[in-house]
């Protein structure tokens, strides 16, 4: 028999969420608010959508997420608004494919490399001298094909993989000073732009956005404090 999910406290906690009106971004954000958290929420939307608990949210739009500057801007603010931040993640990513590899050209290549791994790296790097000192948690958002390569996705495979690879490495990095670094792996999420792409799929195979976020609150609450460097597979019944 199916029961209320419990969800991890978070009340003490401030969060910021990169890529944050973005489907899974929506979706983390929208736990992080009921689960008490303040949110630091980032985006490239020049209008960031209303949010829930604006008095526990400081939203900024408008941002090139590939630019570790312009984002530890951000989380200056929210140090000077809410005292501290404790975690991070990064959502930012987009997917292109089908064609084979000896017919895409660098700028196909460059695209999948900026949005899924340089926007990684840019929040990383914005966010980590807020936590070495007290730790906290980092989580990255890896996809299936990073785990093995797939035909017509070697850009998107390739930059994927590298996720991987810069959330084992931080792990290792961060580990003596309390940071715990993981990625999540959803396979074909249940999204709009899924669904219009392809009609003819079995949706309920896919994963739901909601049970990405909350395998994502998981590994940034007190209870995942011991894992670190994993790489969890969400691939629902794909």
């Amino acid at each position: 028999m199916e029961g209320a999910r419990s969800m991890p406290e978070f009340s003490s906690q401030v969060v910021a969420v990169t890529g944050a009106s973005g489907n899974l971004g929506r979706a983390v954000s929208t736990l992080l608010a009921q689960a008490g958290a303040a949110r630091v929420l980032l985006d490239r939307s020049p209008q960031p959508e209303p949010v829930e608990n604006p008095d526990r949210t400081l939203a900024a739009g408008g941002l090139d997420l590939a630019d570790p500057e312009a984002i530890a801007a951000v989380l200056d603010q929210a140090v000077q608004r809410f005292g501290r931040v404790d975690g991070l993640v990064s959502t930012v990513g987009a997917y292109a494919g089908g064609a084979p590899m000896h017919e895409q050209d660098w700028a196909e290549w460059e695209a999948m490399l900026t949005a899924n791994l340089r926007t990684a790296v840019a929040a990383c790097q914005a966010v980590i001298s807020h936590l070495i000192n007290h730790g906290g948690r980092i989580v990255l958002v890896g996809a299936r094909p990073g785990t093995a390569g797939v035909g017509g996705m070697a850009a998107y495979s390739a930059s994927k993989a590298a996720v991987l690879r810069l959330g084992e490495s931080l792990a290792d990095e961060l580990k003596s000073r309390n940071v715990t670094v993981n990625c999540v792996l959803p396979s074909i999420m249940d999204t709009p732009q899924n669904r219009a792409a392809m009609p003819k799929a079995d949706v309920t195979r896919w994963v739901p956005l909601e049970d990405v976020a909350q395998v994502i609150l998981f590994l940034l609450s007190d209870a995942a404090r011991s894992i670190t460097g994993a790489s969890i597979p969400v691939y629902g019944r794909s």
